[in-house]
């Protein structure tokens, strides 16, 4: 058995699991194919592009339909007077709750102010101050500086996709739309070959096909479907760090999903995306309260309300638990109907359209899966364990978040590793390999009513709150699902008919096996990882990693290896500890 680093065993494809799929009816030849297109997906495209790479951006959905759109905050960079990246440095390795990665933070960081202005340079228009012309700085958990620039008031992520969106348009890179990557494209050595996708819907291309190419960019989000309440999009089910698993790429810190703290409380039954309330909003001085309209966060941290995400969502649900409560309240009724109008348009109008006036009334807010701090493993290039593949965005691990990303800082990583992995494939093309080498599928598809089962299992047993016992009950409810499946296959050779609910129901079962797996080895609370039964962080046990990779023994086991340091571990070298099969 390999270690993570090496080339794990399986031959050619790594772990030679597919999911099953016609064959390619058609196909395009690329240098770079980027997979994805929010921030980081079309920032990599443009700089490839720019350098005269044939780059094709492959999307699950419309150009702009991305988690990118959907940022409303902003992105945080050290541009007002008086801050330094040294500041946004120490801010972020406080979030991290001790697993950032220091030199993965400071490259982000002395890098990010150059990469936003390039940003807007790009045609990205921020909001300024009427009197001085420089950029409006806001403030959100965790930052004790105003360093977060916004556009449209509560509208940057659609601010800086229209720009994107109209740069790779006005630059005329191919695009494909509508199609759900399937599988990477490995040769005979197990380099990277391209992806397999497929098309839904009628256009130039349609059906399952092929882009073939020596450098694939994972930029395919997150995977906030896999509960039930989530701010994430529909089509964030977990694809690409599905698709690095089953080519035999490790990924890393799993287990810290973020919840965002101030979600619009729709009822207990909600279900799908949930609107999200902006950091921004405290940042401008909106209070939380409960039900008798007292402010619990105050005295709980030095920056109450403002806290790191982690920590006010765990204040939040303690105060529920306490009270009985479903939800608590964010109070901005002081800010006047005219601030709600000019600085949270977007935010005024999702409460207004569910029966809430901001303006006039506290708004009902709870806890949701937001974001993955965790991801496909990668190094300072965006390279990760499989050559020739790149991640970059929420689905990769820099080692930038570690437990527990700060505020604002997701659009910058994007923008920033996105960068990186251009420059480096620039600079040091991967060398063509061919067509990829065919591997059959050997993996069984999930019915597709298996999305709401995982998302059921996932949300009661490996939510906010986690313990033991309910990470055993949800580990058990999921292997149920898979080896269901995978005894329909093994003896009476029957799988899930092909297609795209399908495919998305095993890729959501894929990474919330892998997620489950990680929180269960992790017996301690740190950053947004919430253990009841073990409520304190453990520096000497856990000051560490958890590297996951699937095997390609039968079992198709989860090989879970812990690292011997808080060093984030390269992706050259193996790492020294045993590895352990769940």
């Amino acid at each position: 058995m390999s270690t993570p680093g090496t080339r794990p065993e399986g031959g050619v494809g790594g772990t030679g699991i597919r999911l099953h799929a016609p064959a390619p009816g058609w196909s395009l030849d690329a240098d770079v194919v980027v997979v994805g297109s929010g921030v980081a997906g079309l920032t990599a495209a443009l700089r490839c592009a720019a350098a005269g790479r044939r780059t094709v951006v492959v999307t699950k959905a419309r150009l702009d339909d991305g988690s990118t759109r959907w940022a409303q905050g902003g992105i945080a960079a050290a541009l007002g007077e008086g801050d330094t990246p040294e500041q946004h440095l120490d801010d972020t390795l406080v979030a991290g709750a001790g697993l950032c990665d220091e030199e993965a933070v400071r490259l982000l960081v002395t890098e990010g102010p150059g990469a936003v202005r390039r940003l807007m340079d790009a045609g990205a228009v921020f909001d300024t101050s009427s009197e001085t012309g420089e950029i409006e700085l806001t403030r959100e958990g965790g930052h004790h500086r105003r360093r977060i620039a916004h556009a449209g008031g509560d509208a940057t992520g659609a601010e800086i996709s229209r720009a994107l969106v109209g740069a790779v348009q006005a630059a005329g890179i191919e695009t494909v739309e509508n199609a759900l990557v399937l599988d990477l494209l490995q040769d005979a050595r197990g380099r990277t070959a391209g992806v397999t996708l497929h098309v839904m819907g009628e256009g130039q291309h349609d059906g399952v096909g092929a882009v073939h190419a020596p450098a694939v960019i994972l930029a395919t989000g997150g995977m906030g479907q896999v509960f039930s309440a989530t701010t994430n999009p529909s089509v964030s089910t977990g694809d690409g760090v599905a698709l690095a698993l089953r080519a035999g790429a490790e990924v890393s810190d799993l287990e810290f999903v973020q919840f965002h703290p101030t979600v619009l409380f729709l009822g207990p039954d909600a279900e799908g995306q949930q609107p999200l309330v902006s950091e921004a909003v405290r940042g401008e001085g909106a209070h939380l309260v409960d039900a008798d309209g007292v402010r619990f966060m105050t005295g709980k941290h030095e920056l109450g309300e403002l806290a790191p995400r982690d920590i006010v969502a765990k204040g939040i649900m303690r105060r529920m638990q306490e009270r009985g409560a479903q939800h608590m309240y964010l109070d901005a009724r002081h800010f006047g109907a005219r601030m709600w109008e000019h600085r949270f348009p977007t935010i005024l109008a999702a409460c207004r359209a569910h029966g809430i006036d901001p303006v006039t009334e506290p708004i009902p807010v709870a806890p949701a899966a937001h974001y993955a701090s965790g991801g496909v493993r990668t190094d300072l290039h965006g390279r990760t364990t499989v050559p020739g593949l790149y991640a970059c965005g929420e689905v990769a691990c820099t080692g930038v978040h570690g437990a527990n990303r700060l505020a604002s800082n997701s659009l910058l990583e994007g923008l920033v590793f996105a960068e990186r992995i251009a420059a480096d494939i620039v600079a040091d093309p991967p060398a063509g390999s061919g067509p990829g080498v065919p591997v059959p599928a050997t993996g069984p598809l999930q019915p597709a009513e298996a999305r709401y089962e995982v998302q059921r299992i996932m949300t009661e047993g490996a939510g906010v709150l986690r313990s033991a016992a309910s990470l055993a009950a949800a580990a058990e409810a999921l292997e149920a699902l898979y080896a269901t499946a995978l005894t329909g296959l093994a003896a009476h050779g029957k799988t899930a008919e092909p297609g795209v609910d399908t495919w998305e129901a095993t890729n959501l079962l894929c990474v919330a096996r892998v997620l489950v797996a990680a929180a269960r080895r992790r017996v301690e609370t740190r950053g947004c990882h919430w253990r009841e039964d073990h409520p304190d962080r453990d520096d000497a046990a856990w000051r560490r990693h958890l590297v996951v990779r699937l095997s390609a023994t039968e079992k198709r086991a989860l090989v879970v290896v812990p690292t011997d340091s808080a060093d984030f571990p390269s992706v050259r070298h193996p790492l020294s500890n045993p590895s352990l099969e769940q």
